[in-house]
This record gives C-alpha cells, structure tokens and sequence, in this order.
C-alpha cells in the first residue's frame, strides 16, 4: 500500500484557509495555490536521487550534487494547470505532460479527453497533480492511463481530498504514494469535499 502523506504545516494550514473562504477573490485563490504547490514540492520531492559530480568553486575542486533522474509533471486539466507553476519553477528540467479529464455532474464520474506525454518517460519520477481528490476517480483514470505508457515510478499531489478518495486511489493503485494538504471530513451527496473549497477549478479560473 502506498503511503498516505497529510501536511501538518502552519504555513500551509494558514493559507489553505483563505482559500477555502468563499470570500476568497479568484487572484488571491490562484497566488494561495501556487505558494501551496511550492511548499508541498519539498515533501513530495525529498526522497529524489542524485548524482554526483566535481565542479570548482572560486576557492577550490568539490563534489556537486545533481538530480540523476527526470521529474515530470502531469497536471489534470484543468484545475491541475493551477498547480503547475510553483511546483515547475523549483525543479530542474522538468518536463510537463496533460491529462484533460472531467467530471459527469450527473454520474460523478469522470470522462476522459485529452492525453498528451513527453516521450520516453517510463522511468521518470511521475508527480500527477489535481486541486481536489473527492470520489478518486479522475486521479485513478489519470493514473492508469500514465501506467497503460509504461510509467511505474508516479505520486499523486492535491490539495485537499476526501476520505473515500483517498481510499479509491490506494485500493487501485497501490504503489502510489498520496500527499494532500488536508484530509476532509468526507463526499456530500453532489461528490464534493465537506468541508472543502467548493470548485477548483471554477475558483482558479473565474468561471461558474
């Protein structure tokens, strides 16, 4: 069973709670979620292998430190692309693929329409990013469909997620490691996250 990683952050705790403020204007939304990702990319980045390499100082020859491996990232459109930035500014070379999925309001399912990956990136370090993990679906479709590439080595990063999401994704995958900011109280009868945030999606981007 992958692991279950929830952040206990003061920082983070601070500013995911003006996000979650229905008061919240759509521009201090987008700069909360992108300070988040940031502060969330050290966690979810800490156990990345590096390789070692001599370099020169202006004082004298030393050993530098790389990352060995390629990081990619993978955000769920479209509410993911909100977290792209402030998890990309800080990792070197990183390479950006797409999943467009979205969600049935009547079924709560999610539809697929749009893949599109770097090449050859089965043995990167997969970092799939959405806001919200409610019912799981849309992270376990996206999942699947990076392992049906071959990709094996992938964690999910969200926001804020919802206990039978959580358990979704683990029971589906269970090499996959989950990091959240929060674990939520639980699903209301529409699929969304009590207490939550109401639409990440709609928030980030100024739509109804």
């Amino acid at each position: 069973m992958g692991k279950l990683f929830v952040s206990n952050h003061p920082i983070i705790a601070h500013k995911l709670s003006i996000m979650r403020d229905e008061n919240t204007p759509n521009d201090v939304f987008r700069h909360m979620l992108d300070d988040i990702s940031a502060l969330m990319c050290y966690e979810i980045t800490k156990d990345l292998q590096l390789d070692e390499y001599e370099l020169k100082t202006p004082i004298k020859q030393t050993t530098g430190k790389r990352l060995s491996g390629q990081v990619v990232l993978v955000p769920v459109l479209r509410a993911g692309l909100g977290m792209l930035d402030g998890l990309a500014k800080l990792i070197p070379n990183v390479k950006i693929g797409h999943i467009g999925l979205y969600r049935d309001h009547e079924t709560h399912k999610p539809v697929k329409y749009y893949c599109k990956l770097p090449s050859n990136i089965e043995n990167s370090e997969i970092i799939v990013v959405d806001p919200m993990l409610a019912t799981g679906g849309s992270a376990v479709d996206a999942i699947q469909m990076l392992k049906d590439e071959g990709c094996r080595n992938i964690k999910f990063l969200c926001l804020v997620s919802a206990p039978e999401g959580v358990e979704f994704l683990q029971r589906s995958h269970e090499d996959v490691d989950v990091y959240t900011c929060a674990l939520d109280e639980k699903l209301n009868e529409n699929a969304y996250i009590v207490p939550g945030l109401g639409d990440a999606g709609d928030r980030i981007f100024g739509t109804d």
